[in-house]
C-alpha cells in the first residue's frame, strides 16, 4: 500500500497551534529525502517533474536542483522542491567546472537519504558528495551520454567525458535507464544491471478533436547536432505546410541559418522554448511530429525519445527515424513512418504521401491511441516507485 505524507499532510489542517506543527515536522523528518540533480532549467523539463511528482506523492521529499537562466520564468509551484543554483557563465568548459563546483558545495551542506545523478554531466559532484556524507546514490541515464554526436565528433570532449564516464559510473551500482538497449551497454562496458524506466507522457482523456484547420509539421525538444535539421530543413522546400520548432539547442543559430539559407522564413516558425502546459497544446494540434537522429553516435542509435511519446499520446503520427527501441513499438502499433534516408527529397515525399493519403494517416492516428494505452507514465510510475523502494523504503 502506499503511504503518502502529503494527503496526512492535509489532514492534519484540521488541528490549530503547536500541536499541529509538532505533527507536521515529525512526519517531515521521517520521510526519506531524495535530491536530483540536473544542468537544465528546471521549469522546462517534463521529464524530471514527472518522477520528481511520482516520488513527491508516494511519500519522499523531494529537491529537484537545477540552474539558474537569466530572464527564465517564475518556478511553478509542486509537491516537490525546487532550487536553482546560479552561475556567472552558461555555455562550455567554465559552466561545466562552476557549475559542479556549486553544486559539490550545495549537496555537501544539504541533509539527503539518496542523491540521483541526472545524466553525466552532474555525476561527479554526486559522487563525491554521497561519499564524503556516506548517503546513497543513483544514476539516471537518459541517453549514452559520451555516444551523443556533439560528443563523439570531438575528440578531446569525448575524452574528457569518457574518462568521467569510466571513473563514475562503476561507482553507481543502483540505476535506471530509458530503454534496455542502453541497460545492456552499462551492463557491457561497466559490470552495472540497471533497471528500465521509460520516459513516458501522463496518459490523459484523448483530445481527438485537436487538429486545428491549418495543418503544420512540429518538431519539439532540443535543437541539437544529430536531429537532421541540415535534411529536414531544405525538405520543407517541397512541402505546402508549415513546420513549428518548439525549443532551443546547441544547433538552433546553424537551424535559423539554414531557414534564410533556403528562404523558408515564412513556412518555419520558431516558438523557442514552450513550458510544459503550452507545448502539449501545440503538440495536441500538430498533423505530423518529427523524430530524427542522425547515424554519427550510437546515442542516436540507441535513443527513446520523449517526443516520441508526446506524439504518440496526442495522437499524432509521425517521421521517426528506423532505429531499434522506435521500431520495436512501430511494428506492434503502427504509429508512424520510419526511414533511414535522410536525403532532403524523400522526407519532403513522405510528408507529402502523408497529407494526401487520408486512409494511412487515419489508420497510423488509430494506431496511437491503441499504444498510448499500453505506453504511459502510469505505467512506468510503478517501476519507478519499485526501485526505490528497494533503496529506500516508506
Amino acid at each position: 500500500m502506499r503511504c503518502s505524507w502529503i494527503p496526512l499532510l492535509n489532514n492534519l489542517i484540521q488541528y490549530k497551534g503547536a500541536t499541529q506543527l509538532k505533527l507536521i515536522v515529525l512526519l517531515l523528518m521521517a520521510s526519506p529525502k531524495i535530491i536530483f540533480t540536473v544542468t537544465n532549467e528546471l521549469s522546462y523539463d517534463q521529464r524530471m517533474i514527472r518522477i520528481c511528482r511520482s516520488l513527491a506523492n508516494a511519500g519522499y521529499r523531494i529537491l529537484l536542483v537545477g540552474r539558474k537562466v537569466k530572464g527564465a520564468v517564475s518556478l511553478k509551484e509542486e509537491v516537490f522542491e525546487q532550487k536553482r543554483l546560479p552561475v556567472f557563465f552558461n555555455k562550455g568548459k567554465l559552466f561545466y567546472i562552476e557549475y559542479n563546483l556549486r553544486l559539490f558545495f550545495f549537496l555537501l551542506f544539504n541533509k539527503a537519504t539518496v542523491i540521483g545523478a541526472i545524466d553525466l554531466d552532474t555525476i561527479l559532484p554526486v559522487l563525491f558528495a554521497s561519499k564524503l556524507k556516506k548517503c546513497k546514490r543513483v544514476y539516471d541515464a537518459h541517453e549514452l551520454f559520451c555516444e551523443m554526436k556533439e560528443v563523439v565528433s570531438r575528440p578531446a570532449i569525448y575524452w574528457f567525458w569518457k574518462r568521467v564516464e569510466q571513473f563514475a559510473v562503476p561507482k553507481f551500482k543502483e540505476g535506471y535507464t530509458v530503454n534496455q538497449l542502453i541497460a545492456n551497454e552499462f551492463t557491457k562496458m561497466y559490470n552495472v544491471n540497471y533497471s528500465v524506466i521509460r520516459s513516458i507522457a501522463v496518459l490523459r482523456e484523448a483530445n481527438t478533436n485537436a487538429a486545428t484547420e491549418e495543418k503544420y509539421i512540429l518538431y519539439q525538444g532540443a535543437v541539437n547536432e544529430g536531429r537532421c535539421f541540415e535534411f529536414l530543413i531544405p525538405a520543407m522546400q517541397w512541402v505546402d505546410v508549415p513546420l513549428i520548432i518548439c525549443g532551443e539547442g546547441n544547433f538552433f543559430n546553424e537551424t535559423k541559418a539554414l531557414v534564410e539559407k533556403y528562404k523558408l522564413s515564412n513556412k518555419v516558425i520558431f516558438k523557442g522554448k514552450l513550458l510544459p502546459e503550452d507545448l502539449r497544446k501545440v503538440t495536441a494540434n500538430a498533423f505530423l511530429g518529427i523524430t530524427l537522429f542522425d547515424e554519427k553516435g550510437l546515442s542516436n542509435y540507441y535513443s527513446l525519445a520523449n517526443r516520441f511519446f508526446d506524439y504518440l499520446h496526442a495522437g499524432v503520427p509521425q517521421l521517426c527515424s528506423d532505429y531499434p527501441a522506435y521500431r520495436e513499438i512501430n511494428n506492434l502499433y503502427n504509429i508512424g513512418v520510419l526511414t533511414s534516408n535522410y536525403e532532403a527529397k524523400h522526407l519532403a515525399s513522405i510528408i507529402n504521401n502523408l497529407l494526401s493519403d487520408e486512409t494511412l494517416y487515419q489508420k497510423l492516428k488509430t494506431g496511437c491511441y491503441k499504444a498510448r494505452q499500453v505506453y504511459n507514465w502510469q505505467q512506468e510510475e510503478e517501476k519507478l516507485l519499485s526501485f526505490y523502494k528497494k533503496i529506500i523504503p516508506l
